[in-house]
C-alpha cells in the first residue's frame, strides 16, 4: 500500500512539473524529459484528446459502465500511453477504453505514461499498440494491418516482423477486407466468425456471398457447413464450365487456379478456349501485393 501511495506521489509531482511554463517539454534532450518520458504521470483527463489513428471504432456501451464501476472501486490498474501535443495537452496512444470509462466514473485526472512522437510514430505505435489487445474484433485488426501496409509503407514480411505475427496469419486478416461490407459488418458485430469470413472469402461473387451469409445467419450454420456450402458453390462452378465448354480440360484449369491461389495468396482469374488456349489474371491492390506476387513468380 506505501509502495503504491509513493508511485501516486510521484506520478502527482510530475504533472505539478508538466503544468510548469518553464519546464515545457517538447522533446526526449529537453530539461526534466529524462523524468516524465516513460515514467507514470497523473494528468488531467480535460488535457487529453482522443486518438485520430485509434483503429478501434465500436466501444460496447455496457462494457463501458461495467469498466467505469471496476475503476471506480479499484482505480487504473493499467495507465494509458499518451503523446504530448503542447504545454499541458496530450493525445491519446493507446487506453481509448479506459480513457472513456474513467469520465463515466468521474474521475478528473488519468494515469498515463508519457511519449514524445511525431504523427507518422503516433500512427504506427497506436496501430501496433492496439493490435496487440485481445479486444479487437477481426476487422479492425484487418484495418489496423492495411493502414500499417498503405501509411507506414510496410510490406507483409516487414510487418510481420513488426507486430511479431506470421505473414500467412496477416495475410489470412487482410484477405477478409475482400468481403462484401455486410459481411465484414457481421463479423464485426459477431453474427459470423474470422473463420465464417476465411471461408466465404474464396466465393469470388459478392451476391453469392450474400446468400451464403444469410443462411449462416439465419440457420445457425457452423464453419464446417460454411466451408460444405462453400465446396459446393465451386463444384457447381466446375460444372457450369465444363458444360459451356471450358477447355479441353476444364477440371485442370480449376485445379491450376486453386493451386495459384494458394501459391500466391492473391485471386486469380484463369479463363481458357476449347482449344486449350487462355490466360491467367493476377489482380492487386498496390504496389507492395504486386511486388510481393512478382517476388513469388520470379523467385527474387
Amino acid at each position: 500500500m506505501a509502495k503504491a501511495t509513493k508511485k501516486q506521489a510521484l506520478g502527482r509531482g510530475l504533472s505539478a512539473l508538466l503544468k510548469d511554463p518553464e519546464n515545457d517539454i517538447q522533446s526526449a534532450s529537453d530539461k526534466n524529459a529524462d523524468k516524465v518520458v516513460g515514467n507514470i504521470v497523473e494528468l488531467d483527463l480535460d488535457a487529453i484528446e482522443v486518438n485520430p489513428f485509434q483503429p478501434r471504432s465500436n466501444f460496447n456501451d455496457e462494457a463501458l459502465r461495467e469498466l467505469a464501476t471496476s475503476i471506480s472501486e479499484l482505480g487504473i490498474i493499467q495507465p494509458i500511453t499518451v503523446r504530448k501535443l503542447d504545454f499541458n495537452n496530450y493525445q491519446l496512444v493507446s487506453g481509448e477504453r479506459r480513457f472513456r470509462a474513467s469520465k463515466l466514473a468521474g474521475l478528473r485526472t488519468i494515469p498515463a505514461y508519457i511519449r514524445i512522437a511525431n504523427d507518422q510514430e503516433s500512427l504506427e505505435m497506436a496501430l501496433v499498440e492496439n493490435i496487440q489487445r485481445q479486444d479487437l474484433d477481426p476487422i479492425e485488426i484487418a484495418l489496423s494491418y492495411q493502414r500499417l501496409i498503405d501509411e507506414i509503407q510496410l510490406t507483409q514480411e516487414k510487418l510481420s516482423d513488426r507486430v511479431g505475427k506470421k505473414r500467412s496469419t496477416i495475410a489470412n486478416y487482410l484477405r477478409l477486407l475482400k468481403l462484401d461490407p455486410i459481411i465484414q459488418t457481421g463479423i464485426r458485430d459477431g453474427f459470423v466468425s474470422m473463420g465464417h469470413g476465411r471461408a466465404l472469402v474464396n466465393v469470388d461473387s459478392k451476391e453469392e456471398q450474400i446468400d451464403i451469409y444469410e443462411k449462416i445467419v439465419g440457420q445457425n450454420l457452423s464453419v464446417r457447413d460454411t466451408e460444405r456450402i462453400v465446396k459446393s458453390y465451386h463444384d457447381k462452378q466446375k460444372g457450369s464450365m465444363s458444360s459451356t465448354g471450358g477447355g479441353k480440360n476444364p477440371e485442370f484449369a480449376v485445379l491450376s487456379k486453386k493451386e495459384l491461389v494458394d501459391y500466391l495468396n492473391a485471386k486469380v482469374v484463369v479463363s481458357s478456349s476449347e482449344k486449350g488456349k487462355g490466360k491467367i489474371t493476377i489482380p492487386f491492390t498496390s504496389e507492395d501485393e504486386l511486388l510481393r506476387i512478382k517476388k513469388l513468380i520470379l523467385g527474387k
